[in-house]
């Protein structure tokens, strides 16, 4: 119930909830959005259009989003994503039976189920998922000689007349001494269809008026072993709520997180190959992370198939309510953050349970050498201090200001900054070097070159010259610290420097 609902993102997060009234002079959260409120269904979507705006904006065109929802607000949420994304781009409602039976006080319907809806930013031709095991038993029910290599199989018509009249799919093909001519045209050209026939793919059926029906097989696994995929289901039985329970109590202990989402149904979603591209490599976000099921089915994704996929999770760092009133719902999770030395917010609990999925991993799979770590990152203020000055301008004013970055920041929180003011991905190799006894970072294997250190020396640039020879990047970009030089003269012949090596975008902050 606790959510954010004006958007400014100018504020550091503390100072933000207290100007807008969501935490009470200790911290503890005041804001929610309780059924008794005469705007409940208002406040929720003022909420959620924002961030569906934004989601639409960060999806890649070819992208999907997933939203869970149960019956309160499904129809709203319908009718926004329709506006948001539009209506010819909603890829299907999902209906998830979330658990096992009712509570001891339904009086109503028995609510086992919650939706999930799924859109598109463009439309797409095709999305297909891991099949089920309902659907595996059916390829089993058929089985011939490839049955050991290629498992069972379905059949689908090879004759169609919902196709555009095409010459080179209308003929006739022999059977058992029988000229078959196709009902309108056949699916496949003569030699593709011939070369099946040829390899026992496809099947021959005789119907009472004499006329054959003519399919392809289509095998539970392609050639090369790996079982094929289908078209999702808009029904699913499970995974269960139970299930994200165990999995989260069996990684951080009991009752440590209340009702988190199994990783298994996200990883289900998360599968889906999009217009018949299969990859591995994509970016999922998460606005609401939680506990981080989604980051947990990622890393399990990567360990099957050795994919590179990318995460990025969203945790507000909301303070563990440990009033009187709720000091017993949360007693586990806060005892849980106290023994490890952990700060008492939901944040923390969502970091580590990153860090646990990924020993668990490593414990079941010591051989995967895929990536499980991750990097936290906190919205602030910028790290270079504005120029605020009043007229009553002072000696120690004017010393405050001979370096423009703030006091209490370190050079890491400097470097994340530039990054991402050159729009370059966070997730860039750093690697820190020393020359001529300053620290340099070399970001993306010499795209970029930062030295924040002070009394920067020539010897220190022209080492920096020469990892341009060393890494030979098609583009370099150089950033020091502007009060770091040792003195003007070597301001001035970096700049020369550089430019002899190849290197001419140079900044200093």
């Amino acid at each position: 119930n606790d959510f954010v609902y004006k958007d400014n993102f100018k504020d550091n997060i503390k100072n933000y909830k207290e100007i807008t009234g969501q935490v009470d002079g200790e911290g503890r959260n005041l804001s929610n959005n309780p059924e008794t409120s005469g705007r409940y269904h208002t406040d929720w979507l003022n909420m959620i259009y924002s961030r569906l705006k934004l989601a639409r904006n960060l999806l890649q065109d070819d992208g999907v989003i997933f939203i869970s929802i149960d019956d309160n607000e499904v129809m709203n949420l319908k009718k926004m994503c329709d506006e948001i994304f539009g209506e010819e781009n909603c890829v299907g409602t999902v209906s998830w039976k979330n658990k096992y039976g009712a509570g001891a006080k339904t009086k109503g319907f028995i609510e086992v189920h919650e939706y999930i809806l799924c859109y598109s930013k463009v439309e797409f031709k095709n999305i297909e998922s891991v099949l089920s095991e309902d659907q595996i038993k059916v390829y089993d029910k058929n089985k011939d000689s490839k049955y050991e290599s290629r498992g069972g199989f379905v059949t689908q018509p090879l004759m169609t007349n919902s196709l555009d009249d095409r010459e080179n799919l209308q003929y006739s093909i022999e059977f058992n001494g029988e000229v078959i001519p196709p009902r309108k045209q056949w699916v496949w050209s003569k030699e593709r269809l011939l070369e099946a026939i040829a390899n026992d793919e496809v099947v021959f059926k005789k119907k009472n008026n004499g006329e054959y029906s003519v399919r392809a097989k289509v095998y539970l696994k392609d050639e090369g072993g790996r079982i094929r995929k289908g078209k999702p289901l808009s029904l699913l039985n499970g995974p269960f709520n139970q299930e994200g329970t165990k999995e989260v109590d069996d990684l951080l202990g009991p009752n440590v997180f209340s009702f988190p989402k199994p990783s298994a149904l996200i990883k289900h979603f998360f599968g889906f190959t999009l217009n018949d591209e299969e990859d591995s490599s994509g970016v999922y976000l998460d606005f609401f992370a939680g506990s981080c099921a989604s980051a947990q089915a990622v890393f399990e994704l990567n360990k099957e198939d050795n994919g590179n996929r990318k995460i990025i999770m969203v945790q507000l760092p909301e303070l563990i309510d440990n009033s009187d009133k709720k000091k017993k719902e949360n007693k586990n999770t806060i005892k849980f953050l106290n023994e490890n030395g952990l700060p008492v917010n939901l944040a923390e609990v969502s970091k580590e349970r990153i860090r646990r999925a990924a020993a668990k991993i490593k414990e079941e799979k010591p051989e995967y050498e895929g990536d499980l770590g991750f990097k936290v990152f906190k919205l602030d203020s910028t790290n270079i201090k504005p120029w605020e000055v009043d007229f009553d301008l002072t000696e120690r004013t004017l010393e405050d200001y001979i370096s423009n970055i703030k006091s209490d920041r370190r050079e890491e929180d400097v470097l994340y900054e530039i990054l991402l003011k050159y729009g370059l991905d966070l997730t860039l190799p750093i690697s820190e070097r020393s020359i001529a006894g300053q620290k340099v970072f070399d970001i993306g294997m010499g795209a970029l070159i930062i030295c924040l250190a002070d009394a920067i020396s020539l010897e220190v640039v022209e080492g920096m010259a020469k990892l341009k020879e060393e890494l030979n990047p098609e583009i370099m970009r150089v950033v020091f610290k502007d009060s770091g030089f040792k003195d003007d003269v070597v301001k001035t012949n970096a700049v020369q420097i550089l430019k002899q090596a190849g290197i001419v975008d140079v900044r200093s902050l």
